[in-house]
Parts: structure tokens; sequence; C-alpha cells
């Protein structure tokens, strides 16, 4: 009898589907392996671009179950660098950014979509001086595997235009809008 129900169990168990279980990831920040860069218009004649130095982050991801896919930035607004150490003290006042008061912005997924083309939608809240909107990023898969020092990465791309009246930031130099660019190299944990 007990034969009959533990086969009866192991039968039952390797039918049963799988729940998919995404993988953990911590950025790579310290091995300069992600980034968070934004390219703004300055007065229509050109493109002023920067990044923020100082960022930190996690995501999930399972190839088999894209909507269990998660992310998190967290990004110190403080330290804006567009290599022009006048400009950048300017964006970060409270004329555009006000890092001194608001000096953290963050992006958390609400919910990931797997595009017709392959690449992903991921949406989610973005908090950036003071208010909280949700936005999309086009993101896409760059690769993944082992690593020289024994570990396990996995990369995406993603790319987001953020409207600067939406999060009660005046126009920067007439632009109305910054296009956020993030690169992220993960190691799984």
């Amino acid at each position: 009898m007990k034969k009959i129900i533990i086969a009866s169990a192991l039968s039952a168990a390797i039918t049963l589907p799988m729940s998919a279980i995404a993988a953990d990831y911590k950025v790579d920040t310290k091995g300069a392996h992600a980034s968070v860069n934004f390219k703004v218009s300055h007065l229509g004649y050109s493109y002023i671009e920067g990044r923020f130095n100082t960022f930190e982050g996690q995501f999930s991801y399972d190839a088999d179950a894209i909507e269990a896919s998660k992310v998190n930035i967290s990004v110190d607004t403080t330290s804006l660098d567009s290599n022009h150490a006048e400009r950048d003290k300017h964006l970060r006042g409270d004329d555009f950014i006000d890092a001194s008061q608001f000096s953290t912005a963050t992006f958390v997924s609400t919910k990931v979509d797997k595009k017709a083309d392959g690449g992903l939608a991921i949406t989610g809240d973005m908090t950036l001086h003071g208010v909280t909107k949700s936005i999309v990023v086009d993101a896409n898969f760059i690769g993944e595997g082992k690593d020289p020092w024994g570990g396990y990465r996995a990369g995406f791309e993603g790319k987001t235009r953020l409207q600067v009246a939406d999060f009660g930031i005046k126009e920067i130099g007439a632009s109305t809008y910054v296009d956020l660019t993030i690169q992220l190299e993960g190691i799984r944990q």
C-alpha cells in the first residue's frame, strides 16, 4: 500500500507544471558594468549628455516567465555628471532636479511584458523630484552566461523618455523632455 501511495505521489509531482522561478541579480555598479545615462536637447541646436555616477539596483529575470521579472533601481541625483561642473551645479539646483531636497530617484517595476519584436515593455513607478508617475521602459535582453570569476551574469538595456513637466521640473534648456538610457549588468545572487 505504501509503494502505491509513494508511486502515485511521485507520478503526480512529475506531471504537475513547474512554476517558474526568476533568478535574482544585483546590478554590478562596483565593476562599472552598468550605467544610468541621460540626454537632453540644448536649445534645439545640440544635445547635452551625462550620467548619474552613483546608483544601485536589483532585478529578477526568467526567460520562460517574463511576467515574473522585476526591476528596482535607486539613483543618487547628487551624482549627476555632464562633464561640466558649472552646468552640473545648475542642473542639480532647485531650478531643475533640486538634488539637495530630492537626492534619490527610484524606479520600481509593476509589470513586465514581452513585446512582439522580442523586446520587453517594463512598466513601473518612477519617482523623481518628489513626484511618482507610471512610465514604460523599452528594454532589450543583451545576454547571459558565466563570467570569468565564477559568477553568472545577465544584461539588459532600457530606454525611456521623461516629460519633465510630469515631475514638476521646468524645461531644461528649452527641452520639455529627457531621454534616459539604462545599461544593467547583474550578477546572479
